[in-house]
C-alpha cells in the first residue's frame, strides 16, 4: 500500500529540468493548466542564468555606475552641484545587486508553492524511454520521478577561449565580470555583442580603461549597422571606450595578476599584444546539456550540441520536449524562453501554444540603449527587400530636448508595396521600453500609417516612433 502511494506521489503530467526563465515559466503555466508538474533546478536558487548572474545582476550593476557617472558628468547642467565628491562603494553596489537577485530568487519560490509546483533541488537525468527523470538532490539524497512528459530548460553556459580557460578572477565570463571586487585599470572585452558592451560599459563608467574586441566588421554585427555605429559613437564619447573591429585573438597568456593578449587583423596580418589586469570573454554561448542523458534515451543535438526540435517543440522523443538556449530556435534570449515556456505548457495541455520567433525585441543596456525588433536594413538588401525608411532624430523630440536625451534615433523599416512594418530601431536612453510598442505593431502586422495614425501623448519619447513612421508613408512634422 505505501508503495503504491509513492509512486502516485512521484508520477507527474510535466516534469521540466531547469529553472530559469524558460523551465519555470514552463512550470508555472502547466500548473495553472491543472497538470501535476515538478521542476528540477539544480542551482539552489531559481531563475537561471538570467536571474542569477545575467540579465538581472547586470541591469543593478548598470544602474548603480549610471548614476555615478552621472552624477560626475550630467548634474551640473542642471544646478546640481557637488557631483565630483560622489565615490563608488564597489562593495555596497555588490551587496545592492545580490539583495535584488535574492529577492526575485524567493519570489519564484513563492509563485511555484503558490501554482502548486513541486521544487526539486537538484541535477536531473532522463532514462528509460524519457519519463523517467533521475534526480541527485542536492542534499546527497537521490529521487526518481516518472512523467507524461518531459521539458529540457537547461539553458546555456559561457563558451571560453580554447588557450584561456576561466578563472573568474583575471580570465572572466559574464559571471565573474559581475563580481570584480575593485575597478580594473585595463579591461578587455573579447567580443563586442550584448554582454561585452554592458559590462564593459559598467566598469568603464566607474573609472576602467576598456577595449573592446571584436572579429566581425562592426561592432554587435547582428544589429541594423546604423544603430550599431550610433551606440559606438556614443560610448566613445561618453565612456572613453575603444573599439577595435575586424580583429581576432589569436592567443593569450596569464601572467600572475594580469594578461597579455595577442590579436591580429581578421583577415592577416601584422599581430599585436595588448595588457590587461582584467579580461571578458564574451564571445558567445554553447547550449548546456551535461549529464542531462539526452543520448542514453535517443534525444538528438545537432552538430553545435543544440537538441533538436520540430515546430512544437518535441524533441526526437515524442514525450520528451525542449525550450530557452538549448534548442537552435530564435535569439538566446530570457523573454524568448519565457515565450516558449508558456507556448509548450498550453500544447501540453491540449491548447495551441505559439511564438512568433519574427517578432522577438533585443535590447542593449548601454546609455544610450539600442533596442531592436524585426529585420534590419542590410538583411532587406541582402534578401532583395523593397523597402522604405524613416529615421526619426530624438534631438528633435520634445521631451527628449526637455530632459536632455538627445543621443539616437528611431528607424522605421516597411515594405515598399504594402507598409506593413519590418523591422524598427531604436537607439536612446529608454530605447528598451519604446521598442514595445513596434513589438506590438509588428505582432499584429501593422503599416507604419497604423502606428502614424494613432495619437501619442505629448510630450513623450514615443512621438519620436509616431514620426519615423510618418515618415514612411507621408513626411513627418518636426523634421
Amino acid at each position: 500500500m505505501l508503495r503504491r502511494s509513492v509512486a502516485r506521489f512521484n508520477q507527474y503530467d510535466v516534469v521540466v529540468v531547469g529553472g530559469g526563465p524558460g523551465g519555470y515559466v514552463a512550470a508555472i503555466k502547466a500548473a495553472q493548466l491543472g497538470l501535476k508538474t515538478a521542476c528540477v533546478e539544480k542551482r539552489g536558487s531559481l531563475g537561471g542564468t538570467c536571474l542569477n548572474v545575467g540579465c538581472i545582476p547586470s541591469k543593478a550593476l548598470l544602474h548603480a555606475t549610471h548614476l555615478y557617472h552621472d552624477a560626475h558628468t550630467g548634474f551640473a547642467k542642471w544646478g546640481v552641484i557637488g557631483g565630483d565628491k560622489v565615490t563608488m562603494d564597489v562593495t555596497q553596489m555588490q551587496k545592492q545587486k545580490e539583495k535584488s537577485v535574492k529577492g526575485l530568487c524567493m519570489g519564484i519560490e513563492f509563485l511555484f508553492k503558490k501554482n502548486g509546483v513541486d521544487y526539486l533541488v537538484g541535477e536531473g537525468e532522463l532514462a528509460g524511454n524519457g519519463t523517467t527523470v533521475n534526480v541527485k538532490l542536492n542534499d546527497g539524497n537521490k529521487k526518481t520521478v516518472e512523467a507524461k512528459n518531459v521539458v529540457i530548460a537547461t539553458g546555456s553556459e559561457p563558451t571560453p577561449l580554447p588557450f584561456l580557460p576561466f578563472d573568474e578572477k583575471i580570465v572572466m565570463s559574464s559571471t565573474g565580470a559581475l563580481s570584480i571586487p575593485k575597478v580594473p585599470k585595463h579591461l578587455v572585452v573579447v567580443g563586442g555583442g550584448v554582454i561585452g558592451l554592458e559590462m564593459g560599459s559598467v566598469w568603464a563608467r566607474l573609472g576602467a580603461k576598456v577595449t573592446v574586441v571584436e572579429f566581425a566588421d562592426q561592432i554587435s554585427p547582428f544589429l541594423d549597422t546604423d544603430a550599431s555605429k550610433e551606440v559606438v559613437k556614443q560610448l566613445k564619447a561618453k565612456e572613453k571606450m575603444v573599439f577595435k573591429t575586424s580583429t581576432k585573438v589569436t592567443g593569450g597568456k596569464v601572467n600572475g595578476d594580469s594578461v597579455t593578449l595577442t590579436v591580429e587583423p581578421a583577415k592577416g596580418g601584422a599581430s599585436e599584444n595588448i595588457e590587461c589586469d582584467a579580461l571578458l570573454v564574451s564571445v558567445g554561448r554553447r547550449p548546456y546539456t551535461v549529464n542531462l542523458g539526452l543520448e542514453k534515451v535517443g534525444v538528438e543535438k545537432d552538430q553545435r550540441g543544440f537538441v533538436k526540435v520540430n515546430d512544437h517543440l518535441q524533441t526526437s522523443v515524442k514525450n520528451v520536449f525542449a525550450i530557452g538556449d538549448v534548442i537552435n530556435k530564435g535569439p538566446m534570449l530570457a523573454h524568448k524562453a519565457e515565450d516558449e515556456g508558456i507556448a509548450i505548457a498550453e500544447m501540453l495541455a491540449g491548447k495551441k501554444g505559439h511564438v512568433n520567433y519574427d517578432v522577438i525585441p533585443g535590447v542593449i543596456y548601454t546609455s544610450p540603449e539600442v533596442a531592436w525588433v524585426g529585420k534590419a536594413e542590410q538583411d532587406l538588401k541582402a534578401a532583395g527587400v523593397k523597402y522604405k525608411k524613416g529615421i526619426f532624430s530624438f534631438s528633435a523630440n520634445s521631451r527628449a530636448k526637455a530632459v536632455d536625451v538627445q543621443e539616437g534615433f528611431v528607424k522605421v523599416l516597411t515594405d515598399a508595396a504594402t507598409d506593413k512594418i519590418l523591422g524598427v530601431h531604436i537607439v536612446n536612453a529608454q530605447a528598451g521600453e519604446l521598442i514595445a510598442e513596434s513589438a506590438l505593431a509588428m505582432e499584429y502586422g501593422a503599416s507604419s500609417e497604423d502606428v502614424g495614425r494613432t495619437c501619442h501623448a505629448h510630450p513623450t519619447l514615443s512621438e519620436a516612433v509616431k514620426e519615423a513612421c510618418m515618415m514612411c508613408y507621408d513626411k513627418p512634422i518636426h523634421s
